[in-house]
């Protein structure tokens, strides 16, 4: 028998939005590398362990453009049996530097989902899955994206998979999907069979009119585990401004939790789970 379906409620993104707002009203600025980033990342850990699923600290060093930093990514684990293929779910909690950005739809939004999800996994208990949830420290670049800027915690935590030498049957990269005007997006970077089939689910459980192919090129939390041979998508709305189109909150101190909303997140984690059904059946 297949187990049931899983099911992501109003008052788990209700729950979502809660998390979101503490993360941005009490460790704000949070920039990677600083003692505000650790404390995100232990509060992530507390709010993640409330729920009654593990969590854990993974401190690791990397070379920046401002020096040998200490970065650290919270990792929560879902699992069914020891035979069942892995899906990853990734999230950035950090903050852009030098911007003066709360990154409440940028970081926080999705950080907050991610910690509602560990708990509807723990609760509801799926079968023949297991998960991997990654809050990533080090998302954002501290002047430009390359080898030693940005995406520190997911090049570790797709390095680090690798490596474990887990089944996993795909990673989902969830990026700025609070914004109250949701329209989420699929870059054409991303694996085009994982691409078409999480296009076809959103139509299966209603959500066509809100998820899209895109043919924008972004640098996200995904690309490193492209890069490390694994079937990856990024669930993005990059349309984050005054207008449609605009993007003009976007690492601006404008992106605030006046910006979010619980009904965006509620979308974000009905698609979530119906992809995490959809990769095991």
């Amino acid at each position: 028998m297949l187990a049931a379906a899983l099911v992501f409620a109003p008052a788990d993104a209700q729950f979502a939005y809660k998390t979101a707002k503490t993360i941005v009203d009490d460790f704000t600025p949070r920039d990677a590398g600083t003692p505000q980033a650790v404390r995100a990342a232990n509060h992530i850990l507390d709010v993640v362990s409330s729920t009654g699923a593990d969590a854990r600290l993974d401190r690791f060093q990397a070379a920046t453009p401002k020096g040998s930093k200490w970065f650290v990514n919270v990792e929560s684990e879902y699992i069914s049996s020891r035979d069942a293929g892995w899906i990853v779910l990734v999230s950035h909690f950090d903050t852009k530097p030098d911007v003066g950005c709360p990154g409440a739809n940028d970081g926080a939004s999705t950080s907050g989902l991610l910690v509602s999800l560990a708990g509807v996994l723990f609760t509801q208990r799926p079968r023949d899955v297991n998960v991997l949830m990654i809050w990533t420290d080090g998302e954002e670049c501290m002047s430009e994206y390359g080898e030693n800027d940005g995406l520190w915690g997911s090049r570790h935590a797709a390095e680090k998979l690798k490596d474990s030498g887990r089944k996993v049957t795909g990673v989902v990269c969830l990026d700025m999907l609070g914004d109250k005007d949701l329209n989420v997006k699929i870059p054409r970077n991303t694996s085009p069979g994982f691409r078409r089939g999480v296009l076809k689910l959103a139509k299966a459980i209603g959500l066509g009119d809100k998820v899209f192919a895109s043919d924008e090129l972004v640098k996200d939390d995904h690309v490193p585990f492209l890069s490390a041979g694994f079937k990856a998508i990024d669930l993005i709305d990059f349309e984050y401004g005054s207008a449609p189109g605009a993007n003009d909150y976007w690492h601006t101190p404008q992106d605030m939790m006046d910006k979010v909303s619980e009904e965006s997140l509620l979308v974000a984690g009905r698609l979530a789970v119906a992809i995490i059904d959809g990769l095991t059946r």
